[in-house]
C-alpha cells in the first residue's frame, strides 16, 4: 500500500514539475516577444525623430510638394498612436511608400541630392531601415516560437489557463512590395 501511495505521489510531483517547467517556458517566450516588440519600437522612434528633419530639408528645395509632406506627417502621427502590430503594419507600409515618393521628388532637385545634410539624413534613414528589418525578423521569430508553443498539446491547456494567447506577426501592408518587379530590356 505504501509503494502505491509513494508512486502516486511521485506521479503527482512529476506532473506538478512538468506544469511549472511549461509555465516558465511560456512566460519566458512571452517576455522575449515583448522584448522583440520593444526593439521594433526603438527603431520606429529613431525613424520618427529623423523623418521631420528629412521633410524639412526637402521642403527647403521643393516647396510645391506640400501633399507629400502632409501625408508623411499624417502617417507618422498614425503610427505613433497604433496599438497593435496589425494596425502599425498598415501605417508602416503606407509610410514606406510615401517616403519612396519623397525621395523620388528629391531626385528632381540636383542641388538637394548634392546637399551633404540631406545625404547624411538619407544614410541615417537607410541604417534605421536596415535595423528595423532585423528587429522585425527577430520579433516575428519570437512570435512564431510562442505561437508554436501555444498550439501544441499539452502546452495549449496550460496557455489557456494562463490566458496566454497567440500574437500577431508584424507584416508590412504594402502591396507594391509584394508585386513582381517588371524588367524591360526593349529600350
Amino acid at each position: 500500500m505504501g509503494a502505491v501511495l509513494g508512486g502516486f505521489l511521485g506521479l503527482i510531483l512529476l506532473i506538478v514539475l512538468f506544469v511549472i517547467a511549461l509555465y516558465n517556458r511560456l512566460q519566458k517566450q512571452n517576455v522575449l516577444v515583448d522584448e522583440a516588440w520593444s526593439g521594433i519600437d526603438v527603431q520606429l522612434k529613431k525613424r520618427f525623430d529623423l523623418i521631420p528633419n528629412i521633410v524639412e530639408t526637402v521642403k527647403g528645395y521643393a516647396k510645391h510638394e506640400e501633399g507629400i509632406f502632409t501625408k508623411v506627417a499624417e502617417l507618422r502621427s498614425g503610427m505613433m498612436k497604433a496599438e497593435s502590430p496589425e494596425e502599425l503594419s498598415k501605417y508602416e507600409g503606407e509610410l514606406r511608400s510615401t517616403l519612396k515618393t519623397l525621395f523620388a521628388v528629391a531626385e528632381n532637385y540636383p542641388e538637394l541630392k548634392a546637399d551633404q545634410n540631406f545625404q547624411k539624413l538619407q544614410d541615417s534613414l537607410q541604417n534605421i531601415e536596415d535595423e528595423l528589418e532585423g528587429a522585425r525578423r527577430y520579433y516575428n521569430g519570437t512570435v512564431r516560437d510562442l505561437n508554436r508553443m501555444i498550439v501544441t498539446f499539452p502546452n495549449n491547456l496550460i496557455a489557456g489557463m494562463l490566458n496566454i494567447t497567440k500574437r500577431e506577426f508584424f507584416e508590412i501592408e504594402d502591396a507594391a512590395e509584394r508585386e513582381n518587379v517588371k524588367v524591360d530590356f526593349s529600350a
